[in-house]
Parts: structure tokens; sequence; C-alpha cells
């Protein structure tokens, strides 16, 4: 790992205490171009996390507070006309930006939701048959609130295919928690941290990340994977190729954060969990606990070459 991203590490530990594998998840995530959702009840540091990476990487951040009569052009932005001018001029909203934090993404309306897609797949948005480019890096941290809190609205399975990861937080341990009564404030420590990296270095990170060689056996491996899902239940009609693609960007940014010139199966199936899980939970209606053991039994159940 980059010695400054290494430290970039570091002090999103020391801020976020007892969670260094929900931090590294988060950095693998952004490393490899994609986009997490973390699903977890308040409180338990969602936006503390969105705040702090992204400054310790030096990147602009805005918060989107999701709600019920949130319209998608109160976050993409909007075209009004200039009277002097007489012609339309575009007004961007808050998704031009390089960190977004999507809070309660679940508690806006599916056209809501909707206008993320293209944002999160294509790092572009269209507005009146304009497209518009949003800054490099792009990266998307939406939290939503568990399905059985009161209005929300499941996310579309096709908007939880453009989550490369999801991840849960958790409550902390005992330590950690004790350390969070002690300690300074966490935005007074977010406030002081400093910047570790450049934008250009994260971007040419990035780039190295999909340079990491992935070995025919890692591919077999993964097809493996990805084939298994389409065989263990007849009503599941199984992953996409997408979800292959995604599993083999973030083994590559894992192998990457632990140092490794190529990736093991080791780095597969560390990921695995987090970016198979919430695809197979929409492919099994929804049921997050089926999913998340549908990819324990793939674990198990496929050899590895």
């Amino acid at each position: 790992m980059d010695d400054s991203l290494k430290r970039a590490v570091d002090q999103l530990g020391a801020i976020i205490v007892g969670k260094s594998d929900v931090i590294r998840l988060s950095v693998c995530a952004l490393l490899a171009r994609g986009h997490v959702l973390i699903e977890d009840v308040p409180g338990v540091g969602k936006t503390t996390l969105a705040t702090a990476l992204a400054k310790c990487l030096g990147l602009e951040m805005t918060r989107i507070q999701f709600t019920s009569d949130l319209l998608p052009g109160d976050i993409v932005g909007t075209s009004i006309f200039d009277t002097q001018k007489q012609e339309f001029a575009f007004h961007s909203g808050p998704l031009f930006t390089q960190v977004v934090m999507a809070d309660e993404v679940n508690r806006a309306s599916p056209k809501t939701q909707s206008a993320l897609l293209e944002a999160m797949e294509e790092g572009q948005v269209t507005v009146d048959g304009k497209c518009y480019s949003l800054p490099e890096p792009f990266f998307v941290l939406a939290t939503q609130n568990p399905g059985y809190q009161r209005g929300t609205f499941p996310l579309p399975e096709s908007q939880l295919d453009r989550f490369l990861m999801k991840l849960s937080i958790g409550f902390p341990d005992r330590d950690a928690e004790r350390e969070l009564l002690q300690g300074p404030n966490r935005r007074d420590l977010i406030q002081d941290a400093g910047v570790e990296l450049s934008i250009d270095q994260l971007k040419a990170i990035q780039k190295h990340v999909t340079t990491i060689e992935t070995a025919d056996p890692i591919l077999d491996y993964i097809l493996d994977l990805i084939t298994k899902t389409r065989e263990l239940n007849s009503g599941n009609t199984g992953l996409s190729p997408r979800a292959g693609i995604a599993l083999t960007r973030a083994a590559q940014s894992w192998a990457y954060i632990e140092g490794r010139p190529m990736v093991i199966p080791e780095d597969v199936q560390k990921v695995a969990p987090h970016v198979l899980g919430h695809r197979l939970s929409a492919a099994t209606g929804g049921d997050a606990s089926v999913g998340g053991g549908m990819v324990e039994e793939l674990l198990v159940k496929v050899p590895i070459r």
C-alpha cells in the first residue's frame, strides 16, 4: 500500500475506533471506483466515516438528506431560464462533488433514488437531454435504515447492483466505546485531521489497482462462484456478469491494500460477502439474511482451483 494511503487509513482508524475492517473495506471500494451502501441503526458512525474519509483524502464532500418529498432535481440540479441572456442555464445540484453522503437513501421515493443510477454508473447526469460530467473521483457512500423501520422504500435491484459493497458498521466493542466516551469529540478530530493523499495520487492508485495481476485460476474461481449462484435455487435467477466484474475489481483493490502485486483466493473470499450478499438478497426477494447465508454457502461449496 502507498505510504500516504497507509497514513490516511491509520488516521481514519484513530477517528473511528475499533472499526478497522469497515474502514479498509470502504477504502477498498473507493480504490476500485465503486460505491458503498451502509445499512445500520442511527448513531454508529456512518456520517463520521464519510466525513473523515473525505477529509483525510482531501476530497470535497456533500451530505444529502434523503426524505420522502425530495425530488430528482433537488440532487441533480435543474435548468433555470436566464431572462438577461434569454436562455436556460443549468444550475448543478449537490451531486456535483467528489464524495456524496446519501443519508437514509431508502427514505426517498423510487423516482428520486433512480436519479442516482446514471451518476453512479456513468459518472455523469443528463438534464434536458444534455450530459454533465461529475467530478473525479466520484464516490457515493449511502446509508439506509433497516427495512422494518417506518417510512422506508426498498431500493430496486438495479440500484443495489450499482453499489460495489454493502457494509454494516455495527456497535463498537466495550473498549472502543469507552474510548469514545473518554476521548475528544469526533468532529474535533476530523477538523484537525490532515490531508494525507492528493487527488492526483488517489487517481494514480485507482488506475494502478486495475493492473493488479489476476491469474487464470483466480478468474476461474470467480466464475465458479458466480455460476454457482445460478444453481443454488431453482427460483433464483443468479447473479449477472456485472457481479463478477465487481468481485474481480474489489479483490484487486483488496490485494493492493494488503500489499500484494497479485490477487490470491483469500482476497476474493474477504470481499465476496460484501460484494455478493446484497445482490443475492435482491435476487431472493430482499431477504438480507438469505443473501448472506448464500454467500457463506458458496464459499464452502465452491473449491479453490
